[in-house]
């Protein structure tokens, strides 16, 4: 379920952006979205704390605070709805485009009484744009394709937010009585970077007990249908949930079956035809004689269609199929095959906590290393200094090994690292002599996102030729829904990394999993390594992990293609990239 924490941080970023809107104070806007991204990540659920305690969450004072507990207690905030009440649904809508913000809705809304994405769309066509200051052919067009963005995300939900609601309604299900199996299927069990519904699937012997406690979940808004073999139900987020129960010799096939995708269920039924043989949810039968063949486990009915188990994350036609038919289905790499995480953040920029209990959270995660990669100067918001930097990596230093002791064995090693930001020209914040003194550098794309698609391409290119950046991180800059990826030429920029030695990021945050996996697979092709990053900006985001490795799965990777499985020897000498064939050609 999502965390009240979410909810408030949610509502929080909206009062920022009707503050945009309405004119009003550009700092209290930026106090009210830095309290959200506080409240979001904080690792205490705000539900639990009274005005004191939450006022110990970074950017939250008083009033923020007391607004806090009138959310909880009253499911509403006054002075939100009192923005919300000045301006229209529809103007709001369009704040939800990707590539417009407050301030061009606004005045959208007052120059051309623009009041939804409907009258926006017209009027773009129409070319009413581009007369208004700051509004022009390119903006048209940037936000056209936010709204197709928009459009096409429709009422779907991030991994995370899926997963949550999915997790606790099986953990519900599996203690009533009779259940003997649950679990989600689905693009949920798929791993999907976004689910538009969610597929539960029990085993019992009668279904009447499962399906009466599945629509007294406490998050029920709606039963939409009721029977004995299916019942959907709508949750108070507007979430559609599916349950399903089947008997128990029926589990593996039916799993099988509602897992999906339907393209690879029409090549596996595709087999079973050639073999004379019939596939469904029910099982694996004889065509000819109707005979029930196997059905109990998703090993028998692969194993019988002359297939090893294709783990879901694979079940897309992607040529699993033919890759499990020569035995050929890699490896998958899985989460507790990493052995660090690369890219982290502390307070000492835009991260939530400082520097030891991230360090120790991490150790708490049984990591055998682990980087610390605050931002460099060129994010001019963050303050970076190189004395702030140097005196962090006094730090890191002191605290090398010490965390995740095992007797006399040395601790968790740190590395001390720094996101570099990737200028339009493709320079990063600092000279070559001074990025020496780090364990390794990512550098990422945080600005300049419609830049042409020749000088996108060059500009990464450009850093992957840097001798001091090891990581390009979330490489084509994508927000789920929110921003689209950068239009630059993929496969150039994946050549160059495998030319260079420089890895690419699969940057774990479920609302940007970048690279996403149609990309990874085309990286994967050109020789890349990868690492699997959480980007972590509070000790909560760490286990954000899981869903950039299910990208990574999804991506055909194992454990050799991500740097971060890697033993600590091994990591350093890819780090070392093409530094001391520099230093020994000086």
């Amino acid at each position: 379920m999502a965390r009240p924490n979410d909810e408030v941080a949610a509502l929080f970023q909206e009062y920022a952006d009707l503050i945009s809107i309405t004119g009003g104070d550009a700092f209290r806007a930026r106090v009210y979205e830095k309290a959200a991204r506080s409240i979001g990540g904080y690792h205490a659920d705000v539900s639990a704390l009274d005005v004191k305690g939450l006022q110990e969450i970074p950017n939250v004072g008083k009033s923020i605070a007391e607004k806090v507990t009138e959310y909880l207690r009253n499911g509403s905030v006054s002075a939100v709805e009192e923005l919300r009440a000045k301006i229209p649904a529809g103007v709001r809508r369009l704040t939800a485009i990707p590539m417009l913000g407050p301030k061009k809705a606004c005045v959208l809304y007052e120059e051309l009484g623009i009041s939804s994405v409907e009258e926006l769309t017209d009027a773009i066509h129409a070319e009413r744009l581009r007369d208004l200051k700051g509004f022009g052919p390119k903006t048209e067009e940037n936000i056209l394709h936010g709204i197709e963005l928009l459009q096409s995300s429709g009422d779907r939900v991030l991994l995370d937010a899926a997963m949550d609601l999915a997790e606790d309604i099986v953990a519900e299900l599996s203690r009533v009585t009779g259940c003997r199996r649950c679990t989600y299927a689905g693009s949920l069990r798929r791993l999907r970077e976004t689910v538009g519904d969610i597929d539960v699937l029990a085993a019992a012997g009668s279904s009447s007990a499962l399906m009466q406690a599945f629509t007294e979940l406490p998050y029920v808004s709606e039963v939409i249908a009721h029977g004995e073999k299916k019942t959907s139900i709508r949750t108070t987020k507007g979430l559609a949930v599916d349950l399903r129960v089947v008997p128990q010799a029926s589990w593996g096939a039916a799993l099988q079956y509602f897992t999906g995708s339907k393209a690879h269920n029409i090549r596996t039924r595709e087999l079973a035809v050639h073999q004379k043989l019939k596939l469904s949810e029910y099982g694996l039968f004889d065509a000819e004689t109707g005979k029930k063949i196997v059905s109990r486990t998703e090993e028998d009915v692969y194993a019988r269609l002359g297939l090893p188990w294709i783990p879901p994350m694979l079940r897309e036609d992607r040529g699993e199929i033919e890759a499990g038919l020569r035995d050929e289905l890699p490896d998958l790499v899985e989460e507790k095959d990493l052995r660090g995480d690369l890219h982290t953040h502390t307070d000492l920029t835009d991260g939530l906590a400082p520097l030891e209990e991230m360090v120790a959270a991490a150790a708490e995660r049984g990591y055998a290393y682990y980087a610390i990669t605050d931002h460099g100067p060129n994010l001019y918001m963050q303050q970076m200094t190189k004395e702030r930097i140097l005196a962090q990596r006094e730090r890191v230093r002191e605290l090398d090994g010490t965390y995740g002791k095992r007797g006399k064995q040395r601790g968790m090693r740190l590395l001390h690292g720094v996101e570099l930001n990737i200028d339009p020209d493709g320079d990063v914040d600092w000279p070559e002599e001074f990025l020496d003194g780090f364990d390794l550098c990512v550098a990422s794309v945080h600005s300049h996102f419609n830049q042409a698609r020749k000088a996108l391409t060059g500009r990464i290119v450009r850093a992957c030729e840097n001798p001091y950046v090891n990581i390009i991180g979330h490489p084509t800059t994508r927000i789920i829904g929110k921003r689209p990826p950068i239009d630059a030429d993929l496969d150039e920029i994946f050549a160059a990394c495998a030319r260079t030695g420089t890895a690419l990021e699969i940057n774990a945050h479920p609302d940007r999993l970048d690279l996403r996996d149609e990309d990874i697979l085309r990286a994967r092709r050109h020789g890349v390594k990868f690492a699997v990053d959480s980007d972590a900006h509070s000790t909560l985001h760490l286990a954000d992990m899981r869903y950039g490795v299910g990208t990574a799965q999804r991506g055909w990777l194992t454990k050799d293609d991500v740097i971060n499985t890697w033993p600590e020897t091994r990591l350093r000498r890819f780090l070392r990239k093409g530094r001391a064939d520099r230093k020994s050609r000086g």
